[in-house]
């Protein structure tokens, strides 16, 4: 005699039943799928979004744009109401005239040394420091942040008078490692760069590495260092804007022999009345390396923006 055969199962489990006490959906409603989630769906900007970014760019454009057309027209014709607001053809006279009242050629490469070499020093060691204060686990780590911090509340104008003493007492007065050395660490990148390798440097790697025997200065240079990418480019371009625009310090540090770009720029449109389209020009070389360093970074800069709002 054969045994009776089994009724075919399928594979598929049944949906689970729900909660009791839930109330029985409306009769013609549509019930969502299990497991659907929106966080996927693709989100589009409306007309109004897209009015209100033309009028932002135009706003933060125009700015740039009259520094333009200033630079290219005369004296006379920026006196004039209404203003123009079309280029001329004096664009080249005005340069010629700012390469004639000042130095601006040694004023632009003292300033690409200066903002260069703060850039770069600024970067590493605030980089160095803020792994340090992240990860690391040491006597004193959060005594240390909070003088570091607590720093940035003094304002810079109180240290002029020691700074300059400790620069004449080095001999360093109109020398470029006078404005260079004091601006390697700042309290703000040391801070910023803790916070971002907090969010974006897991624990798990660091352990991971502890294992296979690396040491930390091979974990900052092998791990550390191609995360922070995007962070130190941040970091870095603002740090090289400061630099590029700091007026101050240059100004008390050095001389007209040996001046930045901003301390050069006080040279032009002298006499009685002040060329303005002379001043706008220079002001135009003076802003153009800092749009260079601006496109050579943005995708890093883009990238550590997106890398920090979405969470993973």
């Amino acid at each position: 005699m054969t045994a009776p055969i089994a009724p075919a199962t399928t594979s598929a489990s049944p949906a689970p039943a729900d909660p009791p006490g839930t109330p029985p959906a409306p009769a013609g409603a549509r019930l969502p799928r299990r497991g659907s989630s929106r966080a996927g769906r693709t989100l589009h900007a409306g007309p109004l979004a897209y009015g209100i970014l033309i009028v932002a760019v135009l706003f933060s454009a125009f700015p740039f744009y009259w520094t333009i057309v200033a630079a290219s027209r005369s004296n006379a014709d920026l006196a004039k109401v209404p203003p123009t607001l079309l280029p001329g053809p004096n664009l080249i006279r005005n340069f010629e005239a700012v390469l004639e009242e000042a130095d601006i050629g040694k004023a632009l490469l003292n300033s690409l040394i200066v903002s260069g070499s703060i850039t770069l020093g600024t970067v590493l060691c605030c980089t160095l420091a803020g792994f340090a204060f992240a990860k690391l686990r040491f006597r004193g780590r959060g005594a240390l942040l909070a003088i570091t911090i607590g720093t940035m509340m003094i304002p810079p104008q109180l240290g002029v008078i020691p700074l300059f003493m400790l620069i004449a007492e080095l001999g360093w007065v109109n020398q470029l490692q006078a404005v260079i050395l004091p601006g390697l660490v700042s309290a703000f990148g040391v801070f910023f760069m803790r916070q971002y390798l907090v969010q974006s440097l897991p624990d798990e790697l660091i352990e991971a590495a502890r294992v296979d025997g690396a040491s930390t200065a091979r974990i900052f240079w092998s791990i550390v260092v191609p995360i922070a990418r995007p962070g130190m480019a941040v970091l870095g371009l603002l740090t090289f804007m400061a630099a590029w625009n700091d007026f101050f310090w240059p100004v008390v540090a050095l001389t007209s022999s040996e001046p930045t770009v901003q301390v050069a720029l006080r040279q032009l449109g002298g006499g009685y009345v002040h060329d303005q389209s002379v001043i706008m020009a220079g002001t135009l070389l003076g802003t153009l390396p800092v749009l260079l360093v601006f496109g050579l970074l943005g995708r890093q800069i883009v990238g550590g923006i997106m890398q920090g709002a979405v969470k993973g």
